[in-house]
């Protein structure tokens, strides 16, 4: 390997805002984007576990979408929040490296985890008389391991690639994260292929997981149709079109940033929709996927006031 191949050891992230008074409202916003996340799922993970009648599959799913979310956003939040703070906008090539890995395999196991919980409701609500036999306690735990083993396999080939690729000139990447399609362009080398693959798996990945998703919605709003109490109707109409709203926003702009034509990452506009998949949506998630749950409700005010 030539000399001039080993220049780069670290990469700059040019981070959020370009001045002190931006960058002091990003890191409260985060910050408190950060502390809803903890407590947010924290309170899922403990309930669930802690309450005799939260053991159903979809509380299981739900205590691990919330450990899926902690790790997600702990991959690039943490490091965000100390940039802001501190102005050091450097990453070391490992860290760079170790951070894209963790943060594209969790992002695509958090997409098939959203398909597998909508799977879970889909057959709740429209068989139930099958659900307890469908979704055996081994079947669900499949359905996770095969999310997570699923999502390495997949997201591992090319991050690993892109690992290899020779860096050997600029080093700054407008984000606040290494971002694969900024990495790519800093190479020295062509990675045409690396590109094409990265682009074929997420065109895979991403209308593949909302197809199943919408799909399940879909049915699920169907059988809602049908049930004879206008009170029930609206009560089930106002969880799913929650839960929506979020698949929506998460997938809208995962979709818009990763595999829009002639996308190469790079501008402003980029960071602000990584923000809203990255981080509005991960806040948002255990309020409307859990803790607006009659059953977490009030398993959380027993918590309480056994505490109190």
């Amino acid at each position: 390997v030539p000399m001039n191949r080993t220049t780069v050891v670290e990469f700059v992230l040019l981070g959020l805002a370009n001045s002190r008074h931006l960058e002091i409202s990003f890191f409260l916003f985060l910050l408190v984007a950060y502390l809803l996340i903890l407590l947010g799922n924290i309170s899922v993970i403990s309930i669930t576990l802690t309450s005799n009648f939260l053991q159903t599959p979809m509380y299981y799913f739900l205590r691990n979408f919330a450990v899926l979310e902690i790790t997600f956003t702990s991959t690039f939040l943490p490091s965000t929040l100390y940039s802001l703070l501190t102005e050091s906008k450097t990453i070391s090539l490992p860290g760079c490296f170790l951070q894209m890995l963790f943060f594209y395999c969790l992002g695509t196991c958090t997409l098939f985890h959203m398909a597998v919980m909508s799977l879970d409701r889909y057959v709740a609500i429209c068989h139930p008389l099958h659900y307890t036999s469908v979704m055996s306690s081994r079947f669900c735990l499949q359905l996770i391991l095969s999310c997570w083993a699923l999502s390495f396999l997949v997201m591992l080939p090319p991050t690993v690639m892109t690992v290899q690729l020779p860096f050997c000139g600029p080093n700054v990447m407008n984000h606040f994260y290494c971002d694969a399609s900024l990495l790519l362009q800093l190479s020295c080398t062509d990675t045409g292929f690396i590109e094409e693959l990265m682009f074929v798996t997420l065109i895979i990945i991403l209308p593949g997981t909302l197809i199943v998703t919408a799909a399940s919605y879909a049915r699920i709003i169907v059988t809602i149709l049908h049930i004879p109490s206008s009170a029930g109707r609206r009560k089930a109409f106002s969880t799913c079109s929650a839960h929506l709203i979020v698949v929506m926003v998460f997938y809208s702009t995962c979709i818009y940033r990763y595999i829009r034509p002639a996308q190469r990452g790079g501008k402003d506009s980029d960071k602000i929709l990584s923000l809203f998949f990255s981080v509005l949506t991960q806040t948002l998630n255990p309020y409307i996927y859990s803790l607006r749950n009659r059953q977490v409700k009030q398993a959380l005010k027993e918590r309480i006031l056994k505490f109190s």
